[in-house]
């Protein structure tokens, strides 16, 4: 005779248990029956190691059965099946695991069962408009079990006609859900959520092409490898077993360059596979290519609170069984143990590089480029890994060669040391636009380092607080006699009317959109008459501005540079005696300096008013003087070639004035 009762919900596992938003995706309800298959067969395992169960276990695969037609799902299992009690404590109580229970009872014989709420089963809900449950104890003498429920609280129990031990859910899919009732569909969950589970799952059979279409055999379709690899003991997987595992997780991806094995049993349990990828585009961060599992069975791959930040570039697989997880097992929970394992992949990791740097070296240079990003988005982000990456960081100069952070200081302090004591570490972005600046250093007998990577900007900074009595300057910056300075320069002697003069004429030349400041240097006749650079102060806030990081102000500021004028250059000396010669006996009087004691402030307000028409009259005949210098035109327009800074009008007018010269000076 039937019995009829109604659901009851334990309230000491308070979950929003709606039929049709338990989980965040509908399609995890087959993730959960699976789970609860596998737990059930588990379970049955550690009955027959303890000696509790006698009877033979013959086939323990979990098997899955689609009827399209009809619109049912079946999930079969030959596990430990239940009760008639057990179907009212574990079923019709919502949220009263087994699982506790058993683990505690056989905790030496199983260590991966999976479920740990009791609501997985709750799942089938927000698909099927029916769910039945046929299952027989492995218990002597025990009954087999019919539980029926059509999704509202009452449900129906009576006695079954099976005769296997295990358990049968049936779903009978809802018409809104249908796309679950057809084999591609369920053939493609499978896939994702139980490809690594640790006891056989098989859906329908496996098919070969025969007569132009595809057949089933008699060999069952297994979907998982109840062994995978990270599962193994690292001593008896060969390498090309590691990436043969990676083509098998990312088919499409090129080869990784490294990998780590982890496998730590205390304080928690944590076993899986990261390798380190080639990242091409160093403006291609791919992420989320982690899968975490708990005990082989696929939960997310959205790692960010479980790994850094920067470790999310990894790829590869994490398992435990540790890790809290929330109702929908989709979102971790706040939990001490989250956090020992991140520092646990973060020291794992720093201990794998720190092994290819010394054993490896060959290796992890020739592999460097791939990584530096990886590395220094690492030591940016996180400063216990900072601390570790000192070591086994590398550093690559514009000539290709690499170096540990150390040799490269201890090789360039004897001749990079500056008047203040500070080792200068030069560095190029672009050798071939900083050909020029780069050349200047090495005739110094300067070493110049390659820094190109987007977050050198900010990694410059950090090397600058890491390593004692440092400075870097990116070798564009300014003369290389001012980059590292070795004693005080002895600076042109100009008047005040000089330096305004000066500034006046070179403004007069240069592209009016910028900002710039003119200043007059003295490096030697046989340098370039003028120097354009930018402040490396400057351009280094605005360069990591572009990547945010809160100094966004920088990046909306206006282009500044620094005009250096190099007055030993024979150029420069003609330039300046032409100016000197046009304005001999033209000097500004200054009408505010002539004013008696005691003056009256309308004298005052006068006086000023007739300086600056002064000056603005002085300005307007030195624009006039610079504008027909050809000279100063093209000396100016030479340091702005240089510097990829001479465009359109200006860069036609360029080269007819560079045509004209050489004509005038070959054809005459």
């Amino acid at each position: 005779m039937a019995n009829k009762g109604t659901i009851g919900v334990t309230t000491e596992n308070i979950f929003p248990v709606i039929k049709k938003f338990l989980y965040s995706d509908h399609e995890i309800f087959l993730r959960e029956l699976v789970a609860n298959a596998v737990d059930a067969t588990q379970k049955m395992k550690a009955l027959a190691l303890s000696g509790d169960c006698k009877e033979e276990l013959g086939d323990l695969s979990v098997r899955i059965e689609l009827d399209p037609d009809a619109r049912t799902l079946k999930i079969i299992d030959r596990g430990i099946g239940m009760t008639e009690e057990e179907v009212d404590k574990y079923i019709n109580q919502i949220a009263f695991s087994s699982a506790g229970e058993f683990l505690e009872k056989y905790k030496d014989q199983i260590s991966n069962i999976i479920g740990h709420f009791g609501l997985g089963f709750y799942s089938a809900f927000m698909v099927a408009d029916k769910v039945t449950i046929d299952t027989l104890s492995w218990k002597e003498g025990a009954k087999a079990v019919k539980w029926s429920c059509d999704g509202s609280p009452e449900y129906e129990i009576s006695e079954s006609d099976k005769t296997g031990r295990g358990t049968v859910i049936t779903l009978y899919i809802g018409e809104d859900e249908k796309e679950f009732a057809e084999k591609g569909r369920i053939q493609g969950l499978l896939d994702k959520y139980c490809k690594f589970m640790p006891v056989p799952v098989i859906f329908g059979k496996e098919q070969e092409w025969k007569d132009g279409k595809y057949v089933d055999t008699d060999k069952d379709n297994v979907i998982n490898k109840i062994e995978p690899l990270w599962t193994k003991k690292p001593s008896e997987i060969k390498p090309e077993e590691y990436m043969e595992f990676y083509r098998a997780l990312y088919p499409m991806q090129d080869e990784p360059l490294f990998y780590i094995h982890l496998n730590v049993d205390y304080p928690f349990h944590l076993t899986g596979i990261l390798y380190f990828p080639k990242i091409k585009d160093r403006m291609e961060l791919t992420r989320n290519k982690i899968q975490l599992y708990c005990n082989q069975m696929f939960v997310t791959d959205s790692v960010e609170n479980i790994v850094p930040d920067f470790l999310t570039l990894l790829h590869g697989v994490i398992d435990s069984p540790d890790i809290p997880l929330n109702v929908s097992r989709s979102y971790l929970q706040s939990d001490a143990n989250v956090k020992k394992i991140s520092g646990y992949i973060t020291r794992k990791v720093a201990d794998r590089l720190e092994e290819i740097f010394k054993n490896e070296r060959e290796a992890l240079e020739s592999k460097w480029d791939n990584l530096k990003l990886f590395i220094e988005y690492g030591m940016l982000s996180d400063e216990k890994f900072c601390e570790r990456a000192m070591k086994f960081c590398l550093l690559k100069n514009t000539e290709g060669k690499y170096s540990s952070i150390d040799d490269y200081r201890k090789a360039i302090e004897g001749e990079q040391t500056d008047k203040d004591k500070k080792v200068v570490f030069l560095y190029a972005t672009d050798p071939v636009a900083q050909y020029p600046y780069v050349e200047a250093a090495r005739k110094k007998g300067y070493d110049v380092l390659l820094m190109d990577c987007q977050l050198d900007a900010h990694f410059v900074n950090l090397l600058e607080t890491k390593i004692e009595n440092s400075r870097f300057a990116r070798v564009d910056s300014d003369s290389i006699d001012n980059l590292i300075p070795k004693e005080e320069k002895i600076r042109p002697e100009l008047s005040a009317q000089d330096k305004s003069d000066l500034d006046v004429i070179f403004k007069s030349v240069l592209p009016s959109e910028n900002n710039y400041y003119v200043n007059a240097e003295n490096l030697g006749e046989n340098m370039s008459p003028i120097l354009i650079t930018q402040s490396e102060f400057m351009r280094r806030y605005r360069d990591m501005s572009s990547l945010g990081g809160g100094l966004n102000f920088y990046g909306e500021m206006p282009e500044s540079y620094n005009i250096t004028v190099n007055m030993q250059n024979p150029l420069i000396l003609k330039i300046m005696g032409a100016k000197a010669e046009a304005f001999a006996g033209k000097e500004v009087a200054d009408p505010v300096a002539e004013l008696p004691e005691g003056a009256s402030e309308d004298q005052k307000k006068e006086a000023e008013s007739k300086k600056e028409a002064a000056v603005e009259a002085r300005n307007s005949e030195l624009k006039e003087f610079a504008e027909g210098n050809e000279i100063l035109k093209q000396v100016t327009d030479l340091a702005l070639l240089a510097n990829g800074m001479l465009k359109g009008k200006s860069l036609s007018d360029f080269i007819s004035r560079s045509e004209q010269v050489v004509a005038d000076a070959y054809l005459k």
